[in-house]
């Protein structure tokens, strides 16, 4: 089983890591390219093209700047403790994990990313914005999803026929980010689940922010849990969630709770 997420916006590149172990991003070559299209721009161009502020703009064309390779332990930070947005406080790596979560969320779990294609958890990253969904222009095409093509769904695919049986993709990740993937070069079932709110009213409804926590707390349960079956995600009740089979199909497990007020 392979789990899908999102990247963030949010980084955490101050606080202490809590593991040493840590690995190089596969498709770096790749990100590098990216780095330099990207130092061709300037601020404004920069907050024109991310719809950004200015303030934000500086910062990440210093962030493109000061990007240098080889990655170390010194001058990155591995990508499930350097990103810190909603999903991963939801994930809650530095709290939950021990070292041997750690080595079996670098198997289970695949971040996607605009500037690195897909990530493990322990490869390392240095500071960047680059939203999947940027119509940044390339020798590759008129955006990321042009830039990347199949190589994404090739690793990913390549990274599955490594995993034990059922071969099975637990996507959580944000449609923006699943964009990049070609089922069709997936040899696995992909599980999309949605997670819900039910009001005091009885209305059902899908709140973004709760939504991108319950993605990262499902992930974290799936490594802490070692859970290897479908069946399994069943039981998944983390914040109140609980499995509504009478809404659920195979494909789309459906997970719900009483809205938090």
């Amino acid at each position: 089983m392979l789990v899908l997420l999102s990247p963030a916006k949010s980084l955490d590149f101050e606080s202490r890591p809590v593991t040493r172990k840590h690995s190089q991003p596969r498709l770096l070559e790749r990100a590098t390219e990216l780095i330099e299209v990207l130092r061709t721009k300037s601020p404004d161009e920069v907050a024109s093209l991310m719809k950004i502020s200015d303030e934000l703009a500086v910062l990440n064309v210093d962030r493109y700047r000061d990007f240098e390779t080889p990655f170390t332990a010194k001058n990155a930070r591995p990508a499930v403790l350097g990103f810190a947005g909603d999903v991963y406080q939801g994930l809650a790596a530095p709290a939950r994990f021990d070292e041997r979560d750690f080595t079996e969320a670098q198997k289970t779990i695949r971040i996607l990313s605009g500037l690195y294609g897909v990530l493990r958890p322990l490869d390392l990253i240095q500071p960047y914005r680059l939203e999947m969904g940027t119509q940044l222009v390339t020798d590759k095409g008129s955006n990321l999803y042009e830039f990347w093509g199949g190589q994404v769904s090739e690793l990913l695919a390549a990274d599955l026929a490594e995993s034990p049986s059922p071969k099975v993709v637990l996507n959580l990740a944000s449609q923006e980010y699943f964009g990049v993937v070609d089922p069709r070069l997936i040899p696995a079932e992909i599980i999309s689940p949605r997670f819900e709110e039910i009001t005091a009213a009885g209305k059902r409804r899908m709140v973004s922010f709760f939504a991108k926590r319950a993605r990262g707390e499902m992930a974290s349960w799936v490594v802490t849990n070692r859970v290897r079956s479908l069946r399994k995600l069943r039981d998944f009740d983390e914040s109140g969630y609980r499995y509504d089979v009478e809404h659920s199909t195979h494909r789309t497990p459906v997970y719900v709770r009483s809205a938090v007020t």
